[in-house]
């Protein structure tokens, strides 16, 4: 079946994305003011209710998808997804878990089931690994009862030194996959969640930051560590910047898709955007995107700027133990050190709830520099 996927470029276009045919293109050109657009690899139409109609119509047997931005502000489309899946499930048998084996139905079925709820590519990677896992699990223990089946799998996890944010992912995939795919009931799949640990971020002080900074030599890889630590950038936010998310007037950069599937703005450093400026105006990146990669039209891998933070990390001779993610985490601890209300930082990073931005308020020493220890105060005394 064709996937046809829909999601918002800004307040007038919206972006189509299906897979390559004859008789898709041909169909999409049947569209007004539709045009392809190769630097966001999809058709820009129109962001107005006609001429989405218009564009459903021409794909009704289609499966739908669509990020979860435009199904926010858009309650027709959830209406026209909702529908879909409607129809999708009664024409569809779901899976018996008990009578499968993991293979490519099961994982294509998987994926479809879940683009069509609006999940992240990386997520859909994720969830179908932990869903082969659970399968190779269950090969050797059919003994175990179905009830207890997916706290047995959690179980085992843990005992692997698995982390609790790994099992967490794990259940959540799993209870997807058996309510989802399989049609079971949610006590079918019975969980216990191990409780998530509560670890403090490491981060980087300011003079380390410079020193890091000071450290790189070539300007792409220094125009990707300046705009991660300046804007608090996610490493995967980084790789897919493009020039136009950049308003040097307004001093904010655009962060398309992030987490979630939502945009959001953030700070712009006068900065970083003079060190991006020369690293145009020397490399003249093309292909669309800012980083551009080795392979034609894709860009920079994540795991590439990972082992240039590493080797930066050993250049500037600071052992701590941090990644590149440790830029983000340094951004919003010295904004609150600054005096930045979390209010502020949490919207520039992109939280959620404020909840999760207060994990800073933990790390940043802003009051706590102010303490005198008790050791300090005897030994001065004694001296007195």
């Amino acid at each position: 079946m064709m996937e046809l996927w829909i999601g918002k470029r800004n307040d007038k276009e919206l972006i189509v994305r299906l897979p390559y045919s004859e008789d898709g293109i041909s169909r999409m050109r049947m569209l007004p003011s539709r045009r392809w657009e190769p630097s966001v690899g999809g058709w820009l139409i129109p962001y107005t209710l006609a001429v989405m109609e218009q564009l459903l119509s021409m794909f009704p047997n289609c499966a739908l998808d669509a990020d979860r931005a435009l199904l926010e502000e858009c309650g027709w489309l959830c209406d026209q997804l909702e529908e879909r899946r409607v129809r999708d499930r009664a024409s569809c048998t779901s899976i018996d878990f008990e009578q499968s084996k993991w293979g490519k139905d099961i994982e294509t079925e998987l994926t479809r089931q879940l683009r069509l709820r609006g999940y992240s590519q990386k997520t859909i990677r994720a969830y179908c690994g932990q869903v082969r896992r659970f399968y190779l699990f269950y090969e050797s223990r059919r003994e175990i009862g179905i009830a207890d089946l997916v706290t047995g799998f959690s179980y085992s996890l843990l005992t692997l030194g698995k982390s609790p944010a790994h099992v967490n992912q794990a259940i959540s995939a799993v209870k997807f996959y058996m309510e989802k795919v399989c049609a079971m009931t949610p006590s079918a799949s019975a969980y216990i969640r191990p409780k998530k640990l509560k670890k403090l971020p490491n981060v980087l002080s300011t003079g380390e930051v410079i020193r890091l900074l000071d450290a790189v030599g070539n300007s792409k890889h220094r125009a990707i560590l300046y705009l991660a630590y300046s804007s608090g950038l996610r490493v995967s936010e980084v790789v897919r910047l493009r020039l136009s998310d950049f308003d040097r007037e307004r001093r904010t950069l655009l962060v398309r898709q992030a987490k979630g599937g939502k945009d959001r703005q953030t700070v712009l450093s006068d900065a970083a955007f003079e060190v991006v400026q020369y690293y145009v105006r020397v490399e003249k990146p093309g292909g669309g995107w800012l980083f551009p990669g080795v392979a034609a039209g894709r860009h920079l891998t994540e795991r590439t700027v990972q082992k240039v933070f590493e080797q930066t990390l050993k250049k500037a001779n600071i052992h701590k133990k941090v990644s590149v993610h440790s830029l983000r985490h340094s951004f919003a601890t010295h904004l609150l050190e600054g005096g930045i209300d979390i209010r502020y930082i949490q919207k520039l990073l992109g939280h959620k709830d404020v909840a999760t931005t207060q994990i800073y308020t933990h790390i940043a020493v802003k009051d706590v520099s102010r303490i005198q220890s008790p050791l300090d105060r005897m030994i001065e005394q004694k001296r007195e």
